[in-house]
């Protein structure tokens, strides 16, 4: 539950130990590589995800990411063997404390996530369960395919929805009538009711997820990268916020954004009749 030790990192060249990192352009991609297993997490590669989604914050080369699984599916959640076992001696020896230890971590794992400048899009194939779809819900954007599952299944392990932020933001996605039912039942939505229900911005063909959630972290990435961190601030902090207050956020949040170059980009190219470029500053 310890630190990797990430800090500011050469983004181009970083090597995870317990999942995969790659960087495309202005996109980097988080790749979970436990294929054989359905993608599981460990105590390390959790804080391993803290790490990396905290240092990202430092990485100006690095506009967008997306985050997958390999192998056909996303993630099946905690390892069964590799965590809940532990955690199980943990409650057996009474160490309460540790298993606090254990569920800040997790959560930090979304809270990193959050604030993290940069839009984070999801592509989920294959099974999504537990901590997996807590990932997934965490990201800014989510692609699906209509075979995937995705389900919140903390009831049928004994315990509670509210695990990693999902009482918070699930609700805010999909409303608190549905997420109550996937929180009380543990069940599986499929990709179709995913999308309906706004969990999934869209469908894709599978297989074809990834390329389509890189394409759409591309187009992202080439917009104004100060301005999209600032959304997504907004988007964070104004949830608990009432409206006057949000109202007034923004108009400041808006006049810092008006004094980029950006801006100054966006209109002389507008006059010209021709594309913005956009460098983030």
């Amino acid at each position: 539950m310890t630190s990797t030790g990430y800090g500011r990192v050469d983004f181009a060249t970083l090597q995870p130990a317990h999942f995969l990192w790659s960087l495309e352009g202005k996109v980097g991609t988080v790749t979970l590589n436990r294929p054989e297993r359905k993608n599981p997490l460990t105590f390390e590669s959790y804080a391993e995800l803290r790490d990396l989604f905290r240092a990202l914050a430092h990485a100006d080369a690095v506009k967008a990411v997306v985050i997958t699984g390999a192998g056909g599916n996303f993630c099946s959640g905690g390892d069964v063997h590799e965590i809940i076992g532990p955690l199980v001696a943990m409650q057996e020896a009474r160490d309460s404390q540790g298993l606090l230890d254990f569920t800040r971590m997790t959560g930090d794992v979304v809270k990193a996530m959050r604030a993290c400048p940069q839009p984070i899009v999801a592509a989920v194939e294959g099974v999504c369960a537990g901590a997996g779809a807590i990932l997934a819900m965490a990201s800014d954007l989510r692609l699906g395919t209509a075979e995937s599952k995705v389900a919140f299944l903390f009831a049928r392990v004994g315990l509670a929805g509210a695990d990693m932020g999902a009482c918070a933001i699930l609700p805010r996605i999909i409303g608190v009538g549905r997420a109550a039912e996937l929180f009380y039942t543990g069940r599986a939505m499929d990709g179709a009711e995913a999308e309906r229900w706004g969990f999934y911005n869209r469908l894709c063909a599978p297989g074809a997820t990834l390329g389509e959630a890189r394409a759409l972290a591309a187009q992202i990435a080439d917009g104004p990268g100060f301005a999209h961190a600032m959304t997504k601030r907004c988007l964070h902090q104004e949830w608990s916020m009432d409206i006057d207050t949000a109202i007034e956020a923004e108009a400041q949040a808006q006049a810092i954004c008006m004094q980029t170059r950006d801006f100054a980009r966006a209109y002389h190219a507008f006059a010209a009749k021709r594309r913005p470029v956009f460098e983030g500053d």
